[in-house]
């Protein structure tokens, strides 16, 4: 009885597709994975490092202040504009936060983000200013690129070492700012990344 064996070519063939299946198979499950995710969620590589310790001046003084110089407490760091609409949106909550947690011993700073002073300062006169808020300006953006701020708003936390703990993207909301700093209060460790909505990149984006 003669023996029919496959030829080699045939068996690279064969084994050569499987191949192609099997990873179009797992390519499809990691992409299917990703689906279901938020596409706005934004993890930052800042989690647990030290707050950049960058002098910034004051938006309606003169004197100005280092974020290094707010340890001890625990800090909430926003960058905003007169431009942005979804920080429009999120000012209530922020002032409300800022109200709310300020005998707590958190501090709610305002980084003004690619705008003037005249318009920063008519923005916050006509939705109010936070009581405690500290807002302040960033010449050259430099304190935003080292947060690796890519568009507003952007909420972090800071935590009372001194380390950045957490970090919103998109429009905050007063149960979001809650929910984190509950957490940092008691000790805890909250979510590293959170996030609420798209961000806007410069004016009329």
């Amino acid at each position: 009885m003669t023996t029919v064996r496959r030829p080699r070519r045939r068996r690279w063939l064969f084994w050569g597709s499987t191949l192609v299946i099997v990873m179009a198979v797992g390519l499809g499950a990691v992409f299917g994975a990703r689906l279901n995710q938020d596409p706005t969620l934004v993890d930052t590589p800042l989690i647990g490092e030290p707050v950049p310790s960058r002098t910034l001046p004051y938006l309606e003084r003169d004197k100005s202040v280092s974020l290094s110089d707010l340890r001890g407490q625990i800090v909430v760091v926003n960058f905003w504009a007169s431009w942005c609409v979804a920080c429009r949106e999120e000012h209530s909550a922020l002032v409300a936060a800022a109200a709310a947690y300020r005998d707590a011993g958190v501090k709610f700073v305002g980084v003004v983000y690619q705008d003037t002073k005249p318009n920063a300062v008519s923005f916050l006169d006509e939705l109010g200013r936070g009581e405690g808020y500290l807002y302040l300006t960033d010449p050259g953006s430099r304190l935003a690129i080292d947060f690796g701020v890519f568009g507003i708003p952007e909420t972090f936390f800071i935590d009372k070492k001194g380390r950045i703990a957490a970090k919103i993207t998109g429009g905050s909301t007063l149960p979001l700012l809650s929910g984190v700093l509950d957490k940092m209060l008691v000790g805890g460790t909250p979510d590293p990344s959170v996030t609420t909505a798209p961000v806007q990149e410069g004016p009329g984006e």
